[in-house]
């Protein structure tokens, strides 16, 4: 289930590895249990320093029959006390007490995780959030949360501005919500994060791909002399051309052909749009003018900078016009 369905029981496990789901998902059961018995005891127990029959003590009734939520934080760095009494203890857990354990994910720990879905505890997924897609849904969700939406265009600049840390992006919601009324659009994401979206990879690569050249130097210029390094540029100059060629494999077979990319509606459109000036030698010179440069900037080359502003240059030069 995913954190906003987290809800107490006897055991919730909460597996993966985005920690800001996972801190929303403990926040909302504890929450939960406090709309009934406000004075709840709330207790955090890191693994890594788990003492055997710790949890026993934890979860024993209490004298005054006070409620209590033990949180078991970082399951994967557990060593094997815990895993042998949290086991025992998903068998047969307290009815009065809420045990939440937060498993990060790797292979540490799995026996009791397969136990604890056999036993049918429920589970709080809280999976990386890497694509723009998911990113876009996750913005989308955000802004309906707090009783507001944004348009496509809003959305995906706010996506390329700070989408690269699902924190700072549910921040960057949260200030759109509390200084704007109304639509969000991408004219308030820009006077919001316009200097942070100037310093992203994909700002250079848009620009690169429109076949803006000087606009194109301006904003890698800018960027690198903020820090950021040549390899994320590359990276994004790639990731554009990618789209642009997975577009334009399906590009006339349909929507549903788009859908199988596994890409948002506005990603597919945006591609679409931006493949009317691309001819099918001009994408494969930019792919190859791209690759080269990941390879320069990776180690083979003498000079990184020079090397990506010389593979944004070839990029915006292969735009037909």
């Amino acid at each position: 289930m995913p954190w906003t369905q987290a809800s107490p029981a006897p055991v919730v496990l909460v597996s993966g590895p985005e920690e800001l789901l996972a801190e929303r998902a403990a926040e909302r059961i504890v929450a939960r249990v406090r709309e009934t018995d406000p004075d709840v005891e709330v207790v955090r127990v890191d693994a890594a320093q788990y003492a055997a029959g710790e949890l026993a003590v934890l979860t024993s009734p209490s004298l005054f029959a006070d409620g209590k939520v033990v949180l078991v934080e970082g399951v994967e760095r557990s060593g094997d006390a815990l895993l042998v009494d949290a086991e025992a203890y998903v068998a047969r857990p307290m009815t009065d007490v809420v045990v939440v354990l937060r498993h990060a994910g790797g292979m540490r720990g799995k026996r009791l995780l397969d136990a604890a879905r056999a036993a049918g505890v429920p589970t709080v997924a809280c999976e990386s959030v890497k694509s723009d897609a998911d990113k876009a849904s996750f913005v989308q969700d955000e802004l309906a949360r707090a009783g507001r939406r944004a348009d496509a265009r809003g959305v995906r600049a706010l996506v390329d501005a700070v989408g690269s840390d699902l924190r700072e992006l549910a921040a960057a919601c949260a200030q759109l919500v509390a200084d704007t009324t109304g639509l969000i659009g991408e004219e308030a994401v820009q006077r919001y994060h316009g200097g942070r979206v100037e310093a992203t990879g994909f700002q250079v690569a848009d620009a690169a791909v429109a076949g803006e050249a000087g606009r194109a130097v301006a904003l890698l210029r800018h960027a690198m002399a903020t820090g950021l390094d040549p390899v994320p540029i590359v990276a994004a100059l790639a990731v554009r051309l990618r789209t642009l060629a997975k577009v334009g494999a399906v590009r006339g077979r349909g929507a549903a052909a788009a859908r199988e990319l596994g890409m948002a509606p506005w990603q597919v459109d945006r591609a679409a749009a931006d493949l009317r000036r691309w001819t099918p030698e001009g994408l494969a010179t930019a792919i190859s003018a791209v690759a080269q440069a990941d390879a320069e900037v990776k180690g083979e080359g003498r000079d990184p900078r020079f090397a990506v502003e010389r593979a944004v240059l070839r990029v915006a030069a292969a735009v037909d016009r």
